[in-house]
């Protein structure tokens, strides 16, 4: 993650389209693609750009405000 990406962590995204994924166990996952639009530091900043999105934009495109935050690594389990 840059470090513009953590000073802005809301995001506005354009949902794409739905895909089911597999992954090596045989386990469906239902995955969203999508595009960062635009990122802010306030959720009040991106909620003003998301109306103006909406009100601009075919109406058929979904837009959605997140909270971009880094994942975070998952550690095993150490047993004694």
């Amino acid at each position: 993650m840059t470090y513009f990406q953590q000073l802005h962590p809301w995001c506005i995204i354009r949902v794409l389209s739905n895909e089911q994924v597999s992954d090596n166990a045989g386990v469906n996952y239902g995955v969203q693609q999508s595009n960062v639009i635009a990122r802010f530091r306030h959720r009040d900043d991106a909620v003003a750009y998301l109306q103006v999105l909406q009100h601009h934009s075919i109406k058929n495109i979904n837009f959605l405000i997140i909270f971009d935050i880094k994942e975070c690594e998952i550690f095993p389990i150490m047993k004694l």
